[in-house]
This record gives structure tokens, sequence and C-alpha cells, in this order.
């Protein structure tokens, strides 16, 4: 797998929004201070980071926990600069259980929201034991419970939103919203004409949608 080395414009906009919630849910700083590793079993998320970056690295495939079976989906990239960007907006090498907040201007926020889900969340529908009809969910994983504390009042400051719940789960926190809240916080991550996101997960939403 090439690793190049780029120059990447880090002025605000939608799609750089979009990467930086991939990273920051699920991606990782190499301690080079220079590499940015990102894996995920959807190509579809790597390729979409390499058109809003205009990246050419090659995505790979790796295995994982022992497994010959390379079902998984990778690209490394090096850029000083960019890297210097993410440490300065409040992302580290040992992020996962260090991260608190994203410094971004607050119209991106969405779109950041909307990364990390792709990254590190879940969009999904339950039929409730005393309801007949189905209901969104819609969640998000961390390895920091203050990162997740940062996003739920980031949340309620941006939306109509007032609920979710945090719960502990093994070694990882979970950002729960279902229901009125997850509809509302759907229609505002999927706007009209938003251009990058996953497909699998915009897909069990949709029905949800008002635009």
């Amino acid at each position: 797998m090439a690793k190049k080395r780029n120059f990447i414009d880090t002025t605000w906009s939608e799609k750089l929004a979009y990467v930086i919630g991939i990273i920051a849910s699920d991606g990782n700083l190499s301690p080079d201070l220079r590499h940015i590793n990102i894996t995920s079993k959807d190509e579809e998320m790597l390729l979409n980071i390499k058109s809003a970056l205009g990246i050419k690295n090659t995505v790979g495939r790796k295995s994982r926990g022992g497994s010959r079976i390379k079902k998984y989906f990778v690209i490394q990239f090096g850029s000083h600069n960019f890297y210097e960007f993410l440490l300065q907006i409040g992302l580290t090498p040992a992020k996962s259980k260090t991260i608190k907040k994203v410094e971004m201007p607050d119209q991106y926020f969405r779109d950041f929201l909307r990364g990390c889900i792709d990254g590190d969340g879940n969009i999904n529908v339950f039929t409730h034991p005393e309801s007949k009809h189905p209901q969104l969910r819609i969640r998000l994983s961390s390895a920091s419970p203050l990162f997740l504390l940062w996003m739920q009042k980031t949340i309620k400051n941006h939306t109509r939103v007032m609920g979710g719940w945090i719960e502990k789960q093994q070694s990882v926190s979970i950002l729960n919203y279902a229901k009125s809240d997850a509809m509302i916080l759907l229609n505002f991550m999927y706007y009209e004409n938003v251009r990058y996101y996953l497909t699998r997960k915009y897909t069990v939403g949709k029905r949800f949608l008002r635009m």
C-alpha cells in the first residue's frame, strides 16, 4: 500500500468536518507525527475520505484478530500540515481514551457529527414491545466518556434535542438517542444536498427524513 506525503487543505468546510469526525471517532494518529490510519469494513467510507481530502493514496486490505481473511479496508496517508492541524483542534496519537472535545466553527458541527456516526456509531430501527410502530435509534461509541458528554452538550446547543443518555459497556461508553430525538438528530445530519455519507447507514434512517 502506497504511503504518500500530502499537503492537505485545512480550510474548514463540510467535507473537512466530515473527515475529521471519522478520524475523531475511528481513526488513528501515528506517534511519528505525520501519518493517519483509518480502518473500516466499509470501503465506501475510505473512498469518501480520499475524495474529500483530495489524496491519491491506495485503499488496501487487512485482517484483524488473528484471522487470515482480509475483510477490512485500510488507508494510511502522511501529511505533516494535516497532522499538526488535528493536534491543534484537539486530537492526539492516544486520543481514544483522552479526547475531550474538537474545536471547530459551529456551522460544521453537523458534518462532524455525521462523520462520527459513520466512523464509530450506528443507526438502527427497532420495534418497542409496547408499540407497533418502528422507532429510530442513533448511537455513538467512544472510550472517552468526556468526549461523549461534550458531544451530548453540543448536540443540545445545535438542535431541539433535549434528551439522550450515556451508558457504559465494558471498555466503551455509548451515547444514545431514540424516538423523536433520534429523528431530529437524523434530519440535522442529513440536510438537503449533503454530499458525503456512508450509504449503508443513511439507507437505514432514510424513511425518517423530512426532506
